[in-house]
């Protein structure tokens, strides 16, 4: 199994002086609010990372939260959210941009870099601190697995309490994704106002609502 080093971040950090990890969680989800973690290494942040950490979709459901308890202990993080009437109205990729953004203001980092993982920097011209890009940053870097975990923590929380509201879409289990029982109780009872009703004609008959 792989695990995240500091190899990168600890190059970034003699460069830049600090480094914001990036990730963001829900993006495919047909239900709930997208997430973005960001979680900070600096020169005061130590090298012994915390035991556990990876990927956060190699880490058994039941052990995310232990780890992302020992996370927060080992450095500073944040998540940031967009709604889902946001993303209905503005769209996927400027809600990713606006809980990003909240994810950076709520850390309260003025200077540095940001490690962003995938290969496309959905931030350039919305921030002034430079963006570095690697493909599999949360699954290769630790700073970037720390924010990832935490946003994923984070978010399936606000799903399981949503699921207390709406309990007809087991959301406690599927965490807003189209799994099957989800999409059955779609066609069984319809939308509710957490769903994002604009992306549900990829997986429902055409015209159900």
């Amino acid at each position: 199994m792989t695990f995240p080093s500091l190899e990168l971040e600890t190059q970034l950090l003699a460069q830049y002086g600090r480094v914001i990890g990036i990730d963001e969680v829900g993006r495919g989800a047909i239900a709930g609010p997208v997430a973005v973690g960001a979680a900070l290494f600096t020169a005061d942040t130590t090298s012994e990372i915390p035991a556990g950490l990876r990927d956060s979709k190699l880490i058994a459901e039941a052990k995310r939260t232990s780890v992302a308890n020992l996370v927060s202990t080992w450095t500073e993080t944040s998540v940031g959210y967009a709604s889902v009437a946001e993303i209905e109205s503005k769209g996927i990729s400027w809600s990713l941009q606006q809980a990003a953004l909240r994810a950076i203001e709520t850390l309260g980092v003025s200077s540095g870099v940001i490690l962003l993982d995938g290969s496309h920097n959905f931030l350039q011209g919305l921030v002034s601190l430079p963006v570095v890009l690697r493909t599999k940053a949360d699954r290769d870097c630790a700073v970037v697995s720390a924010a990832a975990l935490t946003a994923k923590v984070a978010r399936d929380q606000v799903m399981i309490e949503l699921d207390q509201k709406f309990p007809a879409y087991e959301w406690s289990g599927n965490k807003g994704y189209a799994s099957e029982r989800h999409i059955a109780a779609l066609r069984e009872f319809g939308p509710c106002q957490e769903h994002r009703v604009s992306w549900l004609g990829k997986i429902l008959d055409e015209g159900l609502f």
